[in-house]
């Protein structure tokens, strides 16, 4: 094949220069849309190189053209696979710095670089020193050529080849990677419990889903017909007439629509009107239609999902405050302590939230279920006779007997109402119904728990429920002073009560105030 090299005066192999990035790219908006395949010679003979820019120069494949890369050595091979990993196909010489050079470099780029998808084409003037049958046997390479049978024609079939293989190989990847994407994005919007945060994830998950992506912008219905953005991530865009055209018309007929430079998809929900999810920038390939659409539909799911949990939720809230209602008509002072108590529990919780204590406990659905949960404290009172729920004086052994199942009532009350949902209003209060007269020193009821054994949210509604017990009337008693109350708690730290709670509502008080 050397015969076909154009030479110089002197005989000398003219050497192509290669092609340098401002060549290649053009206009940048082409280089997007058209970006060249790349293609790795890697080869010792500078003669190689020449020849083949010769023949595949003026080579395209799917309207893309073909910009070559230039290595002598397996190591300059390493180097630019790692500086261009779209390396769609490499020529590679076997014999070169050693005689197995080309050899290990198939080992390395496929072993540990775990590139599988570039196409390599072993070519070799030396067959003796890699034998084709043991060669495709032991090596995961894609052709093999002896330069002496390598015609022109030869060369450019096989470059072809390996383009087509490598675009489809790559399409595939790129399809496994953006289903991934989806699926990853649908898991954290799964996650999220408000519709603000949901819809501001989804926006932001859709502008990272696919490249080009500069605006992801979500509409619904607004005043007088038209759209309104509800929620918005990327650069700020003007929005161009033919996607606001589109925008109206999804959200009219729920059917996606796509541009050149931009994509409109339709979330569309069981029991709302839909929403459109519209990116700009792009130019957007082939396969980002799917994967947005797929995301959309996803997350249309994800939205009908989360108002059935904002009724689950809401219907959880009204039977708290019937059911606290339901305790304080047996009991009067039950109002306006389970008021205070709540606020207490959320204090004392989001301080040791911020202390970072009981990191396994502890999340933002603890401190924001903690108030209303601890108005079921005492729900089991329900179940007291009145005789001695209002009795003015002391109970006697029987009467404590009696008022001490109320919590155990309660929980089992309570747990009944939850269905088997743990994280909810109602799962919560049975633990706080439960345990709330435990001690810290095991010495408490119904069961006789101890340390940590006690349900979080029981040792902290103990601390808030004795202080306001205190600190306020009862029929069997007159208050206390805030003093004398504090004292009883720093006293009790570690006996009855859990001393980290004890000094986190410490702190509480110390910084807002007791409020009395």
């Amino acid at each position: 094949m050397a015969e076909g090299c154009d030479r110089g005066e002197n005989g000398d192999v003219l050497e192509f220069a290669a092609e340098t990035e401002d060549a290649a790219d053009g206009d940048g908006d082409g280089w997007r849309r058209n970006p060249p395949w790349l293609i790795l010679i890697v080869d010792d003979d500078h003669e190689v190189h020449a020849i083949t820019r010769v023949v595949l120069g003026e080579m395209s494949f799917e309207e893309r053209p073909v910009r070559f890369l230039s290595a002598y050595t397996a190591r300059q091979a390493r180097s630019l696979l790692v500086e261009h990993p779209g390396i769609a196909a490499i020529l590679l010489d076997v014999v070169m710095e050693t005689d197995d050079a080309g050899l290990k470099l198939v080992r390395h780029i496929r072993e540990e670089m775990g590139n599988r998808q570039v196409r390599i084409i072993l070519r070799t003037g030396q067959p003796g020193q890699a034998p084709e049958r043991q060669v495709i046997a032991a090596y995961d390479i894609n052709d093999y050529k002896a330069k002496s049978e390598l015609t022109a024609q030869k060369l450019y079939t096989a470059a072809v080849a390996a383009l087509r293989s490598y675009q489809h190989i790559a399409t595939i990847e790129r399809g496994r990677q953006g289903l991934e994407r989806v699926m990853e994005a649908a898991d954290h919007l799964a996650g999220l419990r408000s519709r603000s945060h949901f819809l501001a994830g989804l926006v932001g998950r859709a502008a990272a889903l696919v490249t080009g992506v500069q605006s992801a912008l979500l509409y619904g219905p607004g005043e007088g017909g038209r759209p309104a953005i509800v929620a918005e991530a990327g650069l700020p865009a003007d929005l161009p007439a033919e996607a606001a055209a589109d925008i109206l018309a999804t959200l009219g007929d729920g059917q996606a629509r796509w541009g050149s430079r931009h994509g409109v998809a339709a979330l569309r929900s069981r029991d709302a009107a839909p929403l459109a999810l519209c990116l700009l920038g792009g130019p957007f390939i082939e396969g980002d239609r799917p994967l947005v659409e797929l995301l959309c539909t996803k997350a249309a799911v994800g939205l009908d999902n989360l108002r059935l949990y904002e009724r689950l939720n809401q219907a959880q809230i009204a039977t708290v405050h019937a059911l606290g209602k339901l305790a304080e008509y047996k009991d009067e002072v039950t109002g306006d302590h389970v008021k205070r108590l709540g606020r207490w529990a959320t204090a004392i919780a989001r301080e040791l939230y911020a202390r970072n204590a009981f990191a396994d406990e502890l999340d933002d659905w603890f401190c924001d279920t903690i108030g209303l949960a601890s108005v079921l404290h005492d729900v089991g009172k329900v179940s007291i006779p009145d005789a001695i729920l209002r009795k003015p004086g002391r109970l006697d052994e029987a009467e404590m007997a009696v008022m001490r199942d109320h919590a155990s009532i309660g929980g089992s009350i309570l747990r009944d109402a939850c269905g088997g949902d743990r994280r909810g209003y109602l799962s919560m209060g049975a633990e706080i119904a439960e345990s709330h007269h435990e001690k810290f020193d095991g010495s408490g009821y119904p069961q006789g728990l101890a340390g940590d054994s006690i349900p979080l949210a029981g040792r902290i509604v103990a601390v808030a429920d004795v202080f306001d017990a205190l600190l306020h009337c009862r029929p069997y008693k007159k208050a206390w002073d805030i003093a004398e109350v504090l004292d009883l708690l720093r006293a009790e730290a570690g006996s009855h009560f859990d001393p980290r709670v004890v000094d986190a509502f410490l702190a509480v008080l110390e910084r807002d105030g007791a409020g009395v």
